[in-house]
């Protein structure tokens, strides 16, 4: 993992920052449009996005999921439609199976224990659960680009942190006793600003067909599998609480050194 230089801010909401550049943008409407179509056939009570509050609120709108709930260090309720929890993703102060789906839009990428975060994902998605991940994808030329040299020897977001594979990331889903849905890849341009022209639209649909494996981002959907003896909560019921009475036990518990 190249570690990303110290900020006022955690990764993922620089992260969001960039979304707001040309090339950020053009990322996140091409994520928001795969994220629109992977959701389109879940539905639930809450649907919880760790990070880039603002980028896919319309996507989720569309799904019959009833609430969007963000989470993030430093997130903006009231940018997170007055539903923003301050959270670290691998604790996440939810109750255990109280989730009908989560995203994670590239949180992997910035984070030094993902498997921790997908253990916790796991735990409090309910059976039959979805997970979508985004990631940057180390074997595209999003990738090559993330270990060129930069001036004074600095990374900035999005071209620091970790190099995960979609193979890597399938094996720990099915470590944890998830089913692997889809894999798609997204992004086939290269991350420069001349690339974004116009007249360069054919890389996309031409990547697609012939280097499917070189796109700069890979989203992952897939579904939490239970014993069949287990019982689905029923559509009819109200929601149940999301919130614990008690904060929960997260998977994984460390002690922070200050």
């Amino acid at each position: 993992m190249k570690s990303c230089p110290r900020t006022p801010t955690d990764a993922l909401s620089t992260l969001g920052h960039w979304y707001r550049t040309p090339l950020g943008r053009y990322v996140a409407h091409a994520e928001a449009v795969c994220l629109e179509r992977l959701l389109a056939d879940s539905f639930g009570h809450y649907v919880v996005q760790f990070g880039a509050q603002e980028q896919f609120a319309d996507a989720i709108a569309t799904c019959r999921i009833r609430q969007r709930v963000v989470l993030g260090e430093g997130v903006d309720a009231a940018v997170a439609d007055r539903a923003g929890i301050r959270a670290l993703p691998q604790a996440l102060p939810l109750d255990s199976a109280s989730v009908d789906a989560v995203v994670l839009p590239h949180t992997l990428d910035f984070v030094a224990e993902a498997p921790d975060v997908l253990r916790e994902v796991e735990r409090v998605l309910i059976p039959e659960g979805r997970v979508v991940i985004y990631c940057f994808n180390p074997l595209s030329t999003w990738g090559l680009l993330r270990w060129w040299p930069r001036r004074g020897g600095r990374r900035r977001v999005p071209w620091c942190g970790a190099q995960l594979t979609p193979f890597r990331i399938g094996d720990w889903l099915r470590l944890l006793g998830f089913t692997q849905e889809t894999r798609e890849m997204l992004v086939f341009r290269p991350p420069l600003r001349r690339a974004q022209s116009p007249r360069l639209d054919w890389l996309e649909t031409a990547g697609a067909s012939w280097w499917p494996l070189l796109g700069g981002v890979f989203v992952v959907r897939a579904v939490k599998r239970v014993p069949a003896q287990t019982p689905l909560r029923p559509a009819w019921k109200s929601a149940p609480p999301l919130l614990p009475g008690r904060p929960a036990e997260p998977t994984v518990r460390r002690e922070r050194n200050d």
